[in-house]
């Protein structure tokens, strides 16, 4: 039964987006940060400490290792990072970990736009015929909802940090997009369907997340079966077969783990958290599926809100953990897509207004701080960083403010654009957010590059503690330090380290331990060396000490 489409379009609004525009805007949201900065501390930085581990062959591959400690979770992602560093010797080794991850998260954005194209190619997505023609086009349609999506993608909050790092969860957003494709691109593309199905589930599992993939594929299961495409039905042993193939595979992989730890205020800090994280995708999803809700079972929403509510309800088991949520983000912008042929012009012009503010004057507040740290005005802005970041002191890089001003004189051209009367294109209203994210994070890696180098870095953490510790050191013994911290000794400071035995038991003659706060008490049988503290930290001192003799 065909059911009325709430999609009114006419043939003027399906213009696409110049592919040169579309193409600048990704490289301008995944290139910076590939460059000219070390790996930051907590997740960034702990990965990285594995990537290195079996890079360098301190490790073996199976088993990476920090100072002693085993990686947990899937192992796909510490290969990945391993190889880049092995294929690319000639780039700095974080750097070159970094890489494949740089692509994987183009890759995500690739495939995120060609699954919404598919999707809308559907029937049941389809806009309304006019009585006299003048409706859009079917592939003009879909072209124009595929860029609204990689829009509403790139605009989402939580992706703008989590999708830069090196963490196995990139890994993961890869494996749910191809997901999503392989069910979107089913009626269209058999052959890349299947293989992308082959690809998903097995990723997924090898990188943390069998019980994500085992849930997606029992969901594809059953939207198969009851689908009206007979290529659909026949889909059914395809996803039996990756489903099985991801179960086996995390065996090996390390990749099962128990981490269910929710509370009596998981649900509270899980509403707060998606209500930031996944801004604008989620209220645009949430109207897509208002307007379309006599069409739920229809693939173009089906398949994008199974993708979404597995991470969602995985996040929420965890804790209200923004990690199992970043995994939702590309089927919410699929999603979101289907909101933007019934969206009312207030609420477009709503969002409009709102973005030009919030990132003319985010734009704005960079751009003081980076002059304050030049040549000293506003004053004030620059004893915010001296007294936040002790010891810093500001560099200037002439491609990096060429980079800054190019992106600002964009947003300028966009924000022009965007006020003009007469622009009918359906992707409209997400054009000043996703440029907006995209200018924000383009100017925090270009102008505030070096501060937040400084800040997130454990770098001048390590060159600190490097100043009391004797250069013909054994070892460096560390039982209570994080893991982050460990990660930086062993692969920034080049120490060999050990965080598996006690201060008691251990044979390093040098130990650091990190002590909170109070006076600095070092265990029996040590002296202390030095105590040091992370120029950005306030309270956490590491105490450097030597064993007595």
């Amino acid at each position: 039964m065909n059911l009325p489409t709430p999609a009114v379009v006419a043939e003027r609004s399906t213009h696409p987006i110049p592919r040169w525009a579309l193409l600048l805007l990704c490289a301008a949201y995944v290139l910076p940060g590939l460059f000219g900065r070390d790996p930051w501390r907590n997740a960034d930085l702990t990965a990285y400490g594995f990537i290195a581990s079996i890079a360098q062959g301190h490790a073996p591959w199976l088993q990476p290792a920090i100072a002693g400690l085993p990686a947990d979770g899937g192992l796909l992602p510490y290969w990945v990072g391993a190889l880049g560093i092995k294929l690319l010797p000639f780039l700095e080794p974080s750097v070159a970990a970094r890489m494949p991850f740089g692509l994987m998260l183009a890759a995500v954005l690739a495939l995120a736009w060609y699954s919404c194209l598919h999707l809308a190619r559907t029937e049941a997505a389809q806009p309304v015929a006019f009585a006299f023609g003048g409706e859009a086009h079917a592939v003009d349609y879909a072209r124009a909802m595929a860029d609204g999506c990689l829009l509403a993608l790139i605009a989402s909050v939580g992706l703008l940090r989590l999708g830069h790092e090196i963490t196995p969860e990139i890994l993961q957003l890869l494996g749910i997009t191809l997901f999503v494709y392989s069910l979107a691109a089913l009626p269209f593309r058999r052959g890349k369907a299947r293989a992308a199905m082959f690809t998903a589930l097995p990723v997924l599992a090898t990188s943390g997340a069998p019980a994500v993939a085992l849930a997606l594929s029992i969901g594809a299961l059953w939207l198969c079966y009851r689908s009206t495409y007979e290529d659909a039905r026949k889909f059914l042993p395809w996803i039996l077969g990756a489903m099985a193939l991801a179960a086996l595979v995390a065996w090996p992989m390390h990749g099962w783990a128990w981490r269910v730890k929710a509370s009596e205020r998981s649900v509270l800090d899980w509403l707060r958290l998606l209500g930031w994280f996944c801004w604008p995708a989620w209220p645009l999803a949430a109207w897509s599926l208002w307007r379309w809700r006599s069409h739920l079972m229809r693939r173009h929403l089906s398949v994008p809100l199974l993708a979404s509510l597995v991470p969602l309800l995985t996040s929420l088991l965890m804790g209200a953990d923004d990690r199992a949520m970043l995994l939702a983000l590309p089927p919410l912008a699929v999603l979101a897509s289907f909101a933007l042929p019934t969206f009312q012009r207030s609420a477009s012009a709503l969002l409009d207004w709102f973005s030009v503010f919030f990132f003319t004057a985010g734009a704005i507040f960079l751009w003081l701080y980076y002059t304050a740290l030049q040549v000293g005005w506003p004053a004030k802005f620059l004893a915010n960083v001296r007294k936040l970041a002790q010891g810093y002191e500001p560099e200037f890089s002439l491609l990096t403010f060429v980079l800054a001003l190019l992106g600002t004189l964009a947003w300028l051209w966009l924000v022009r654009w965007r006020t003009a009367r007469h622009r009918h294109a359906i992707w409209k209203s997400l054009a000043l957010p996703a440029g907006g994210v995209a200018l924000a994070w383009l100017l925090a890696m270009t102008l505030g590059l070096h501060p937040l180098n400084y800040a997130r870095s454990n770098k001048p953490l390590v060159d600190r503690i490097a100043a009391h510790v004797p250069r013909d050191v054994d070892c460096i013994a560390a039982p209570s330090l994080p893991t982050h911290a460990l990660a930086a000794l062993e692969f920034q400071g080049h120490w060999r380290v050990d965080a598996t035995q006690n201060l008691a038991a251990t044979a390093c003659s040098i130990a650091i331990s990190v002590q909170a706060e109070g006076t600095p008490t070092p265990p029996s049988g040590w002296k202390v060396l030095g105590v040091v503290r992370r120029p950005t930290d306030r309270f956490a001192t590491y105490l450097v000490m030597q064993k007595d003799r």
